[in-house]
């Protein structure tokens, strides 16, 4: 038997477009229950934490989930309440007006360009306080890769963020320790709660039942093992870009076209070492972003150095290697060049509730892997690096540009250790005729009051980091259900 359970808006997942779904519909009045399978966690709770065992309890699969190709990538993704706003870099940045019209001609929906987006992010980026991350005290990485771009005339930008009085922890992608990162967890979801909402952490949903194209249940197991049967008048589904195709299949919803193909960012983390100390564990992510080559979804930017972030960087080099560079910790600076891929992943199915996915990087994937990683040595060489640490532990360390050429005219696929935090369009908005997964209202094609409203929704990979692209997408999903309701 299972507990049952009527309500009237039920929210699955509290990260960007769960945490906006909950509290928008708070605030018009409707009784919301969110339910989120990872734990709820505390500032208090994260101050105390180590890094890596935050990191166990905030990611799924500890951070592992492997998407399965040649080669493996490590996708990261947080279970938790506010999602994976809690571990990420708090960057909020805008789609672009061109972005978003090549998105309204390709899916056949003209109402998610600018001039209905715009207002929404503006909202977003208000209620969570973005600021742009000057540089500050420390961020020596971040200064030396902006002058390096000035001197080869490369246009580089201050991050824009979602922070509110940043200690420079240096521990964002562990869950901010001093709360001032704003979050879901500290932000939305709250507000939420004032406005009446009730979020249930530790609920696993097993199954949306339907009918007749309305659902008409949710089964779920609660923290505490009890079966649970939900009974709501409209579901929002936002499980992330693999969790909810995963979910939508496991109930017989969009089985063909859900997950057929998910969206990536890979990132390619290069270690530098330098001539004098920077320090790069004294500041912020970073404070500054390579855009010169953002029209072919190529990003370069500094990224947390921290000893648990140099070993994953280092796994697959011999101790002799990794102990050498922590010796010399202070002349380090880690950086990450984001390359949208071309190519996509695709969920094959789920073993033992686990997802099984699989990616088919291209030639051109390969080609462009490459060229980011020629311009991210060039620009390292010009800021004063005086060895490189390419993403291949099969690689030696690189000293000049003539054996980065060489590097790259040897390197094959397989060879790249790539790692992904941005997984986007895995049921995608657009007319059924063009692969489209869900309606421009969010509901997937067949279903009057299933909306989902996350990453899963965008119709394509956003080149940026996709916070504030999800955010603006699910305020308009919200917005037109309440509209017409």
């Amino acid at each position: 038997m299972s507990d049952l359970i009527d309500c009237d808006a039920l929210v699955v997942g509290s990260g960007a477009g769960g945490s906006v779904a909950a509290l928008e519909l708070a605030r018009a009045g409707r009784s919301v229950t969110v339910l989120e399978e990872g734990p709820r966690v505390s500032t208090a709770e994260l101050a105390a934490a180590a890094p890596a065992d935050s990191m166990r309890r905030l990611y799924r699969n500890a951070g592992a989930t492997a998407i399965f190709g040649t080669p493996t990538i490590a996708y990261g993704e947080a279970s938790c309440v506010g999602g994976t706003t809690v571990v990420n870099g708090g960057l909020l940045w805008e789609p672009s007006a061109a972005l978003l019209d090549r998105w309204a001609a390709w899916t056949g929906y003209g109402g998610y360009r600018q001039v209905a987006l715009a207002p929404h992010f503006a909202e977003v980026a208000r209620r969570l306080g973005m600021i742009v991350q000057q540089h500050g005290d420390g961020n020596a990485d971040s200064r030396l890769l902006a002058r390096a771009a000035e001197q080869l005339g490369w246009r580089w930008q201050h991050p824009q963020r979602v922070v509110s009085g940043c200690r420079h922890r240096n521990q964002c992608a562990t869950g901010c320790p001093s709360g001032a990162k704003q979050s879901m967890a500290l932000s939305y979801l709250p507000r939420a709660e004032a406005a009446g909402a009730v979020i249930e952490a530790g609920v696993r949903v097993r199954r949306i039942v339907h009918t007749g194209g309305r659902v008409v249940a949710v089964e779920a197991t609660a923290a505490d093992g009890r079966a649970v049967r939900y009974r709501p008048r409209t579901v929002f589904l936002a499980a992330g870009p693999i969790g909810t195709p995963v979910l939508l299949r496991r109930s017989g919803i969009q089985r063909r076209t859900a997950g057929r193909q998910l969206a990536l960012h890979l990132n390619l983390r290069t270690v530098a070492r330098f001539r004098r100390p920077v320090k790069a564990h004294q500041g912020t992510m970073f404070t500054a972003q390579v855009q010169e080559f953002s029209d072919l979804g190529l990003l370069v930017m500094p990224s947390n150095l921290t000893r648990g972030g140099l070993g994953a960087a280092l796994a697959g080099r011999s101790p002799k290697t990794v102990n050498s560079l922590l010796e010399q910790w202070d002349h380090l600076g880690m950086y990450t060049t984001q390359v949208r891929m071309q190519g996509s992943a695709t969920l094959l199915g789920a073993v033992g509730g686990a997802p099984l996915l699989r990616h088919g990087l291209t030639r051109a994937d390969h080609h462009a892997l490459r060229l980011a990683f020629r311009r991210t040595a060039r620009l390292l060489f010009a800021a004063g690096a005086i060895e490189l640490l390419p993403p291949s532990s099969s690689a030696p360390a690189l000293r000049n540009a003539a054996e980065v050429d060489r590097f790259c005219s040897e390197v094959r696929p397989r060879d790249w250790e790539l790692v992904s935090v941005h997984g986007m369009a895995s049921c995608r908005m657009a007319l059924p005729e063009r692969g489209g997964v869900c309606d421009d209202r969010g509901r997937p094609h067949g279903l009057a009051n299933l909306h989902l409203c996350d990453a899963s929704v965008l119709p394509g990979a956003s080149g940026i980091s996709p916070q504030g692209t999800i955010m603006s997408f699910a305020h308009e999903i919200v917005g037109r259900h309440l509209e017409s309701a």
